[in-house]
């Protein structure tokens, strides 16, 4: 009786031959034929520069060259100038204080919760923050609110502080 193996769901197979390619000799010479190349070329460039380099030769001396006398100014300016050591007043008008101050405002909710929750976060990133609770025709309406600044340089500097912490609610006015 025939083994068993050749038959799957009733198709003959025929025994599978371990068919391995033999050495791949035409490979392994050309890789070598490469590697000896390679070898030779180096050999070769390292024979080339040695023949290019050659010892710094001793030059003889030069003559050292004298230079040219300085020759007289030609300009009159330096004569016609006044004397340098005056100094000279110039009013400048004073600059006037500004009256104008700014103010961040980063929400405004119907909740004081909410109010709170938003000043809470301003809070983490180590700004101070209020909450102003303002009622007109709309209902209440709780603020949130940062500054004033003289500046408005300054408010933009804690509203970038702000929106790296992804408040990016805040406007300044």
């Amino acid at each position: 009786m025939a083994p068993k193996d050749y038959v799957s769901r009733g198709q003959a197979k025929t025994p599978s031959v371990s068919s391995r390619p033999p050495f791949p000799w035409v490979r392994f010479t050309l890789t070598l034929l490469l590697i000896i190349a390679f070898v030779a070329f180096l050999w070769y460039i390292r024979q080339v520069n040695a023949d290019k380099v050659t010892l710094p030769q001793k030059k003889p001396p030069q003559k050292v060259l004298q230079l040219p006398e300085i020759p007289e100014e030609k300009w009159e300016y330096y004569k016609l100038l006044p004397d340098l050591k005056n100094t000279v007043e110039v009013d400048v008008p004073e600059q006037k204080k500004r009256d104008k101050t700014y103010v961040m405002q980063c929400g405004s909710f119907r909740k004081k919760s909410q109010a709170e929750a938003m000043r809470a976060n301003i809070a983490f990133q180590g700004l101070e923050s209020q909450v102003e609770t303002t009622s007109g025709k709309n209902g209440v309406w709780h603020r949130v609110v940062l500054g004033p600044y003289q500046r408005k340089r300054h408010g933009e500097s804690d509203r970038h502080k702000l929106q790296k912490a992804s408040i990016t609610t805040c406007r300044i006015w």
